[in-house]
């Protein structure tokens, strides 16, 4: 049972239900009882009490007892002792009893400094109150005094609440209260007081001093007296004292927000879950602008201070700069509780507020702001952080949101609205500001710095300029601190807080073109695990899918520190001898069945081989550039990117000349080879390969003479297809062809595919179609996905030849799927092309289709003879719908993209011939219909068969056969 007697006299069973006690006289009786439980009050004390008349006589005042006992039951017991009564009751199930506990703990709480434990304890103490203590015994001379000891007591712990509250923050809440205390209660010195430190807290110093005043007069008018020591102390505290200022508030932004209003949301959600959010990444990315808006955004429901941690020189600093931008003090006017020290104090005026904390640009202090950080969050429950860093404070519960480059769109809308800022009327080509946007990573603060040079150079300036990327945004706004003026102070700032290893291995990781494994990076930058990670930590790299990767303005920067090092060369050596041992390694496994894991492993070194090669052939190193070539043309093949390769292969041949390298016989005929993958026949790369592919074919030769394998079988068969219509046609034929029944079973393959050719040649349809499947099955055998391919394309040529054309785009759809699975763009426009061949007489629609994705494909894999096979397709298709105009069109641009040296090729150029001489003769130019029709005989003579044979193979109408036989 609870007894209150903080209010009118109650009681209530257990399960809060009242207990009804009757009439005033027996709750006179129970609250005095009460007042003095556990001691014996005397019959005539508490008659004297209830009854100052003196009507009650003893003999009634049993009779209350009796019943109060009968009301209350077994939850209390009232004894008879001696000449009198009392109450046995636990003191805590009375309130008064529970109060005064309450009160000492939350005042003993409060004089330790520790606010926070203080607050609750002195609130649960107020609000046992019900009413006027000890209410409706107006005439007790025992309920009078005990009620203006218990007021009075009531009183002291308000003011303790509202002094736990000060401390904790609680300035604005607390005034309103205050003013209305001070006016009941005008000489309480303590109270006047706490409303002269809230006031001046909440920045209202003139009106602190007006409550002095007020009260300094009361005292002197009512009792003749002049203010305590303590409250004169501290008016001249106020005095003396500058305006106490309001938390920092986010700063201000000039410029609209783009781009990041989804990044806004959730890291504010992320708040709402979180306690300890820090955006990192790299320096310009926007962490600052992104921190202010969620802060400006949480600032309506929560109140907000934003720390500006950057022009901290180093940690000592850190507790008095959030003192200072908390509005904080070290004097008297600020309740700080006794703390000892600044992180003390800032633990006491936090440990009960509701604040997020911003704290920007942490990296430079990160030890220091992780421990305080640490201290602050575990003892203000109430606290959340939003912290900004290169690198993660590395805490228990902290959340991390990467805050990332702009997407394209939104970064070329910020150059656009920003350019526009300082150069009336700006407009620009959307590509040309995209391609500037890219080249500098679409950083925000690096595209702003960029836009402002619009207003004295042309957009067409700025994009020449990219190859200085840190002189493009060299130019700044000269309000912002220095480190944020130009995109080499913001790069240099991160830069300048790396270890010397760091340093060192940021530096070397520049030479890399495309990202790095993890292993190359420890390989090249001669640096350790722990090292790379930092470095991500740090923002200077970045990891994801298994490889480091280095933004561009921050390898523009570490590239120049690599030169004044005077390490470059030593690491770029390094650099590509890695990546000659990456595709050393991968190249076997690229014809057997593991190429399509290794394709994409080699594919993601695309951007450092090319690198790798430019230094190679620059320097020059001969043997490596020659070593790479090797190991990378199967690769560059199949993936249709040889064409990247012809102006370095090409640049390497002019430097080493005729005179083929000793022991790199093979390696100089794939250099040779790539130079002649050059994209038209005036390329340099085209001229050197007719310059030197007789010394490459010597070499070749030798490489696999006398019954012994070469190092680089699908240079044999790359060789061959290259040499198809040149002088050295016969002999590149016989190399490979000689492989047949040699050790290595790649090349055996090679050899079974390319006798079949010789087979058609020979009017053979039968031996070809058995050499085609030959090379099916050891290529099958091998796993290798790239010379199946091959040789189904091949077997459905040998189909469509027969009549078989169900049969031919069955092979080459099964063909398809496996190109595609290897990314071969090439090849699978290749086979588009023939399957188009294949439907064309059944389904133009269906062939117009396959095409025209063919014409798609070998642009994106920049191939001018697959471009040039497609186009004659469409153009076949043109004519036989009747537009003779249309199909010369395309038939004319073919022949223009023709390499006639590829083996491929030679078909499309006889199918174009035929179809120029088609269309010459639908449009009445006999004599020119003629001259195309012998140029055609001429290239299908050319083609090592009769023309009546490749005319067949081909799949041709007789008429145009006939037509074309007959010229």
């Amino acid at each position: 049972m609870r007894f209150g007697i903080l209010g009118e006299t109650k009681a209530w069973h257990g399960d809060g239900g009242e207990v009804p006690l009757g009439g005033p006289a027996r709750r006179a009786l129970l609250a005095l009882l009460l007042v003095r439980s556990g001691e014996t009050v005397s019959s005539d004390r508490l008659v004297d009490e209830i009854d100052p008349a003196r009507v009650l006589s003893a003999h009634s005042l049993q009779s209350q007892v009796s019943r109060l006992r009968t009301a209350l039951g077994t939850g209390a017991v009232i004894e008879r002792a001696g000449a009198g009564y009392r109450i046995v009751v636990d003191p805590d199930d009375v309130d008064a009893s529970r109060f005064e506990r309450l009160a000492g703990a939350g005042r003993a709480a409060l004089a330790d400094g520790d606010a926070a434990r203080a607050l609750p304890l002195l609130r649960g103490a107020l609000e046992l109150w019900r009413g006027p203590a000890l209410a409706g015994l107006p005439e007790s001379e025992t309920a009078r005094a005990t009620a203006a000891r218990l007021e009075e007591l009531r009183l002291g712990v308000l003011e303790d609440r509202i002094e736990a509250g000060l401390r904790l923050g609680e300035h604005a809440v607390a005034v309103p209260e205050l003013r209305e205390l001070v006016g009941r209660h005008p000489l309480r010195e303590r109270l006047a007081g706490l409303l002269m430190r809230a006031l001046f807290a909440a920045g209202g110093q003139a009106e602190a001093l007006v409550v002095f005043e007020q009260v300094r007069r009361h005292l002197a008018e009512e009792l003749g007296a002049d203010p305590s020591a303590e409250l004169t102390a501290l008016h001249r505290e106020l005095l003396s004292a500058d305006p106490a200022p309001a938390p920092a508030a986010p700063p201000a932004q000039l410029t609209s927000f783009v781009g990041r209003a989804d990044e806004v949301t959730e890291v504010a959600g992320l708040l709402r879950v979180a306690r300890l959010v820090t955006l990192t990444g790299p320096g310009g990315v926007g962490k600052t602008r992104l921190a202010a808006e969620v802060a400006d955004a949480e600032g309506a429901a929560d109140e907000v201070c934003f720390v500006e941690l950057a022009p901290l020189r180093d940690g000592a600093g850190l507790p008095q700069a959030l003192l200072g931008a908390l509005g904080l003090r070290e004097n008297g006017l600020q309740m700080d509780g006794g703390a000892k020290t600044p992180v003390d104090r800032l633990v006491a005026a936090l440990s009960d507020r509701v604040l997020l904390l911003v704290l920007d640009n942490c990296e430079h202090v990160v030890d220091e702001i992780a421990r305080l950080a640490a201290r602050l969050l575990s003892s203000c429950p109430r606290l959340r952080v939003l912290a900004t860093s290169r690198e993660p404070l590395g805490i228990i519960g902290e959340h991390l949101f990467p805050v990332r480059p702009l997407d394209a769109d939104a970064a070329v809308r910020l150059f656009t609205e920003r350019a526009a800022a300082v150069r009336r009327g700006f407009t620009a080509d959307p590509g040309l500001v995209r391609r500037i946007c890219a080249a500098l990573d679409d950083l925000p603060l690096a595209i702003e710095l960029a836009a402002a040079r619009s207003r004295t150079l042309d957009v067409e300036d700025l994009a020449g300029r990219l190859d200085d990327l840190l002189g493009v945004a060299a130019r700044g706004n000269r309000t912002v601190d220095e480190r944020h003026r130009t995109l080499r102070s913001v790069v240099a700032w991160s830069w300048d807080l790396l270890s010397g290893p760091e340093q060192r291995a940021a530096r070397r990781f520049t030479v890399f073109a495309g990202g790095a494994t993890a292993e190359s990076a420890l390989r090249v930058c001669g640096a350790d695990g722990e090292t790379l990670e930092s470095l991500v930590d740090k923002s200077l790299l970045e990891f994801a899918g298994g490889r480091y990767r280095m933004l561009e303005t921050i390898r523009a920067y570490g590239a120049e520190l690599l030169d004044a090092a005077g390490e470059r060369a030593s690491v770029r050596r390094a650099h590509a001898r890695r990546l000659l041992e990456l595709v050393r390694t991968a190249d076997p496994h690229l014809r057997r069945a593991e190429q399509l894991e290794w394709l994409p492993a080699v594919a993601a070194e695309h951007g450092d081989l090319m690198a790798a090669l430019r230094w190679a052939v620059e320097e020059p190193d001969v043997a490596t550039a020659l070593e790479l070539f090797a190991s990378a043309v199967n690769y560059l093949w199949i993936r249709g990117a040889s064409g990247s390769a012809a102006s370095q292969a090409a640049a390497l041949l002019a430097a080493v000349g005729e005179a083929v390298p000793e022991g790199l016989g093979e390696e100089y005929a794939a250099c040779a080879l790539l130079a002649g993958a050059a994209p038209t026949p005036d390329d340099a790369g085209q001229r050197m390969w007719r310059r030197h592919r007789t010394a490459a074919a010597t070499a070749l030769a030798a490489a696999w003479s006398g019954g012994r394998p070469g190092r680089y079988p699908a240079v044999l068969l790359l060789w061959m297809m290259r040499n198809a219509m040149g002088p050295d046609a016969e002999d590149a034929f016989a190399l490979l062809s000689s492989q047949r029944d040699g050790a290595e079973p790649w090349a055996r393959a090679a050899a079974h595919y390319v006798s079949g050719f010789g087979r058609l040649g020979e009017g053979d349809p039968a031996g070809a179609e058995h050499a085609f499947g030959e090379a099916l099955r050891v290529f099958r055998s091998l796993g290798d996905r790239w010379g199946t391919a091959l040789a189904l394309d091949s077997l459905a040529g040998a189909a469509g030849a027969r009549g078989d054309r169900a049969r031919a785009v069955a092979l080459t759809d099964e063909a398809l799927v496996l190109t595609e699975l290897l990314g071969a763009l090439e090849d699978s426009a290749d086979l588009l092309v023939n399957r188009g061949d294949h439907l064309a007489g059944d389904d133009a629609a269906a062939a117009r289709a396959d095409y025209a994705r063919a014409a798609a494909l070998a642009r994106r894999a920049g191939s001018s003879t697959y471009l040039a096979a497609a186009l004659r397709g469409l153009g076949d298709i043109a004519l036989d719908e009747g537009g003779p105009a249309e199909a010369e069109r395309l038939y004319a641009q073919a022949l223009e993209r023709i390499d006639p040296h590829w083996v491929k090729s030679l078909g499309t150029r006889l199918r174009t011939l035929i179809g120029l001489g088609r269309v010459a003769g639908a449009l009445g130019r006999d004599a020119e219909a003629r001259q195309r029709y012998r140029e055609a005989a001429a290239a299908a003579e050319g083609m090592g068969a009769p023309a009546a044979e490749v005319l067949r193979i081909l799949g041709l109408s007789e008429e145009v056969a006939h037509a074309v036989l007959s010229a």
